[in-house]
């Protein structure tokens, strides 16, 4: 989505649990019900956008910052359910809920990161170093082929929303990246987190190669 002069606006809600959707990343849906398909059908009748938010499951509270999605393709199933492809978009906070049913829409403003003058490409180069030692660490304590995708983003704000995207089974940590406005603070959260990955992932590689 492009920057846009309307700094608020109402978009269709929809919750998910343990999800976080990031800028720029694919996000696939089996959508099936009923209110939802509602939600669908009304917005692929105007402009194919809706914002995702992240549900704790643990204490059903709803985030205040989400992820504006777009749909890009979709199939129409058996008792109108549906299977789409949507992507994300821009950010936002929930500044107020206009309805609840038969399903939320909110009032919403766009959050961007601030602007640096800093060079943040030595700090992406850094945390791109560490993902590709996470990955290949993964690997050969696996025994399987792992691969990072060769259309890995080469800016620094863009690899830190793919980073943090690809964090599995931290969603209260995606969360905090998502809501960080300063792309030189999550890239050092991300650099944190690999780190500790790495050198974990190191210690039981070393461990078992000892043990072979």
């Amino acid at each position: 989505m492009t920057s846009s002069s309307i700094a608020v606006r109402e978009i269709p809600l929809f919750p998910l649990p343990e999800l976080v959707l990031f800028p720029t990343r694919p996000l696939p849906l089996h959508i099936f019900e009923f209110r939802y398909r509602i939600m669908m059908n009304t917005i692929l009748e105007s402009d194919r956008r809706f914002g995702v938010l992240c549900i704790d499951p643990s204490t059903g509270k709803i985030a205040d910052y989400g992820c504006c999605a777009e749909i890009l393709h979709f199939q129409r199933l058996k008792d109108d359910r549906m299977k789409m492809l949507t992507v994300g978009q821009q950010r936002f906070r929930v500044l107020e809920y206009v309805r609840e049913k038969p399903y939320r829409i909110g009032l919403v403003e766009w959050v961007e990161d601030r602007p640096t003058e800093k060079d943040l490409k030595p700090m992406a180069t850094e945390v791109e170093a560490l993902l590709k030692d996470v990955v290949r660490l993964s690997g050969k304590l696996t025994n399987q082929k792992i691969e990072l995708p060769n259309d890995l983003p080469e800016l620094p704000r863009e690899l830190s929303y793919w980073v943090a995207s690809n964090l599995y089974g931290v969603a209260s940590e995606q969360q905090e990246l998502l809501e960080m406005q300063d792309t030189k603070l999550r890239l050092e959260r991300e650099k944190d987190i690999l780190l500790s990955t790495r050198n974990h992932l190191a210690a039981r590689t070393a461990l078992k190669d000892a043990l072979k």
